[in-house]
Parts: structure tokens; C-alpha cells; sequence
């Protein structure tokens, strides 16, 4: 069956460059919202509403749904904005507008489900399979497990769960699970450096059962047009495989908090002249030397990652599956452009001088957000760079889901 957003809540005539003036437009509410929603500990009200009104959230929903079905590199470039303002709002942005995208691989009787009812419907994720446990059983699968991280999850109707379906002791598969709000229990235990208004809480689900059509085997879903919703969305878009470039959305909010960073401290040092000296600090070699170091840094990140958003649907287009070498470039690529960014606003954060320890000063919550959202796996250079340089040099590297 072929569904629809009702009419005033489709987007399926915004473009991208609509879609980015939004975001745009959004940033400076945002900045003026930072401070509360970090002390909530969640996005506030006026902003899960400013997304739903202009449909930010549905950048890669199908059309025939109200979405907007973007190109894929829309995953990274409207939350990147959205993150000048807000670097949780961007990730949530991020997170919750990419299960979207996944909800479009799904059974159609999955998308049937959640869409014909809300198409604005938010959907949370518990991504670390290990944390979920599931097994067959006649119509599906019966899961349980503890899963942290679930970003977005207060506001959110639905929550994607991953878990690794054994038989005995052997795993002989990989799911990422649809499970209604009523389904699981969330654990306020989100009490963190940074981040803080994501809300990304812990979920608790016991003896859960999921029916075979909201239960995606993620081996499908690891490029190409083998996934179970490929008839009813056909965009290549869709065949990008998702373990590869699943954290270039995230990376969106690492480089918009860099850029703001960059930004902010433009602003500050334009005019500002030190206490000792009274000499103006623009005009210090080493001040512009930072600056520029920092602007290129974050300019780097962002071109690297946009790069491979852009690969990865020419692929598709092609259409082929990238190689197990080019999905491992990919994950490099992420990982070394978020260093860059840390790196970047290091550099930024430590020009503050000592207005940089003061809640006051903007800059110190950027600190603590770019170090906390670099702390997810799929930034870790170690993690990351490894694989592919093994692959390179002729090694062999396997993954279930890659």
C-alpha cells in the first residue's frame, strides 16, 4: 500500500536547499536555548516542535510518505547546521532523522505501521548488538536487553534495538528490532560531561516479542537492493550500507560545533584587547595562527566527510556494493575527520585564556561537547584506522554486518 503524510505535515516538495535555508534559519534560537536544554538534560519542547514544523527531521523519509528523500549527503549536511546552533540538537537531528532512512529498508508492513499512523513519528536506537540478546520463535523473535546511548528516546514513539539472535551458543544472526514505547523502560541514568541535551538515556526491554516484519536482518543491509523495502523505495540512496556510513550523520554534530566554535571566537577576538597589555589580540601573529589552523581543520573534516557521502550514492547509482576496502576507507575517513575537529576546537578553547573555565563563556560547553560525542566508537581512530590499513596491506578483515 502505498502511504502518505497528510497534508500538512508533508515535505515532499522541500529540497535541499530549503531544507538547509531551515536549518539555517534555526541556528540562532538554538544558541539562545543551549544553556537550558543542557540543564533539562533533553531538547526542549519549543525545539522538538521548531523540527517538526519544518520537517528537518524527514530529510530521507520516502515521499510518497511526506518525506523529503533527499541525496544521501543531506544526512550530514542538515544536521551540521542545525549543530552550529546546537551540537546535541544537531546530533539528535542526526539521529533521529537517519532511522528514517532505516525505517524506508524495512518490511513495508513495518513502515505501514509507524507512517500511515504519524509520519512524524520519532524513533530513538539502541545500536550495540552485544547488548541485546533475541531468539527465533513462530512469527519472529523474542528479545531482552540493556542497551545505553538511546539518543532522543523521551520524545521518541519507537525505538530501534539491536540484538544478536543465537541459536544456543552460536549467533547466527544480526537484527536491528522495531519495539513500540510501551515495549521498553527507560533509565534515567544520563548524567554526563557533555551531550547533555541529547538525552540519551539507557532502555531496558524484557522478553519483548517482535514480529519477522519489524526485526531488519542487518546482512541485508550492508549495500545493494537485497533489503526488504527495495521494491517500495528504490532510491539508491537507500542501498548506501549502513554500517558503513551509519556515523557520518553523527560526525554532522562534531563539525557544526567546530564550526561554531570557530564562529564564536571569531566574534570574541575581533574586538577584544588583552588585560595587560591592552594590544588588541587580532593583531597577535600567533592568535591568527591558531584561527586559521582551526578554520582549516574544521573546512578538512567537512570536505573529507562529504566526500564519502558523495561516493557512497555514486556507488549506488552505479549500482554496485562498494568493497569491503572502500566501506573500511569510509569509517576511516569519519574517524580522522572528528580528530581533526577536536583538534580544532582544542585550539579554539584554549585561546579563551582563563574566560574559558567560566559557564558564561559558550566556548567551555563546546569543549565538553566535542570531547564527549568523541568519545562514540565510531570516531575512535584506533578502531577505526586499524581495519583498513590491514585490509590495504593485504590482511583480511570480517564483520557480520559489514
Amino acid at each position: 500500500m502505498t502511504g502518505a503524510g497528510s497534508a500538512s505535515s508533508s515535505f515532499a516538495d522541500v529540497g535541499y536547499d530549503e531544507a538547509m535555508r531551515r536549518a539555517r534559519a534555526l541556528v540562532p534560537a538554538l544558541r539562545e536555548r543551549a544553556d537550558r536544554a543542557e540543564a533539562g538534560r533533553e531538547m526542549p519542547k519549543e525545539t522538538i516542535e521548531d523540527l517538526h514544523r519544518t520537517g528537518l527531521l524527514r530529510f530521507h523519509q520516502p515521499r510518497r510518505w511526506g518525506g523529503m528523500e533527499l541525496e544521501f549527503v543531506s544526512l550530514f549536511d542538515i544536521p551540521a547546521e542545525v549543530a552550529r546552533g546546537c551540537s546535541s540538537t544537531g546530533w539528535n537531528v542526526a539521529n533521529l532523522g537517519v532511522h528514517h532512512w532505516m525505517l524506508a529498508l524495512y518490511d513495508e508492513r513495518a513502515q505501514e505501521e509507524i507512517w500511515s499512523k504519524n509520519p512524524d513519528a520519532l524513533i530513538a536506537s539502541g545500536i550495540a548488538y552485544p547488548q541485546g540478546s533475541g531468539r527465533r520463535v513462530e512469527g519472529g523473535f523474542v528479545i531482552s536487553g540493556f542497551w545505553n546511548f538511546s539518543s532522543g528516546v523521551d520524545p521518541a514513539d519507537w525505538n530501534m534495538l539491536a540484538v544478536m539472535v543465537r541459536d544456543g551458543d552460536r549467533v547466527v544472526d544480526h537484527r536491528m528490532c522495531l519495539v513500540p514505547r510501551s515495549d521498553y523502560e527507560i533509565v534515567d541514568d544520563w548524567h554526563v560531561l557533555g551531550m547533555r541535551s541529547t538525552g540519551s538515556k539507557s532502555v531496558r526491554a524484557k522478553d519483548v516479542f517482535v514480529p519477522e516484519h519489524r526485526a531488519l536482518c542487518m546482512y541485508l543491509a550492508r549495500g545493494g537492493s537485497q533489503f526488504p523495502g527495495a521494491r517500495a523505495n528504490p532510491n539508491p540512496l537507500y542501498q548506501v550500507p549502513l554500517s558503513a556510513l551509519g556515523s557520518h550523520c553523527l560526525a554532522a554534530a562534531g563539525v557544526g560545533n567546530a564550526q561554531a566554535a570557530l564562529e564564536l571566537t571569531v566574534e570574541a577576538i575581533r574586538e577584544r584587547s588583552t588585560n595587560y597589555t591592552a594590544m588588541r589580540m587580532r593583531d597577535f601573529q600567533a592568535v591568527q595562527l591558531r584561527v586559521a589552523r582551526a578554520g582549516a581543520m574544521v573546512d578538512a573534516a567537512r570536505l573529507v566527510i562529504r566526500a564519502d557521502c558523495l561516493e557512497a550514492e555514486r556507488i549506488a547509482r552505479e549500482p554496485r556494493a562498494p568493497t569491503i576496502e572502500e566501506k573500511l576507507r569510509f569509517k576511516r575517513n569519519v574517524a580522522y575527520a572528528m580528530e581533526r575537529c577536536t583538534e580544532a576546537v582544542d585550539t579554539l578553547h584554549s585561546l579563551a585564556g582563563a574566560n574559558g573555565i567560566y559557564d558564561r563563556y559558550p566556548i567551555q560547553r563546546l569543549f565538553r561537547d566535542q570531547h564527549a560525542l568523541a568519545g562514540h566508537i565510531g570516531f575512535s581512530w584506533d578502531a577505526q584506522g586499524a581495519p583498513w590499513a590491514l585490509v590495504a596491506l593485504g590482511g583480511e578483515f570480517s564483520s557480520p554486518t559489514m
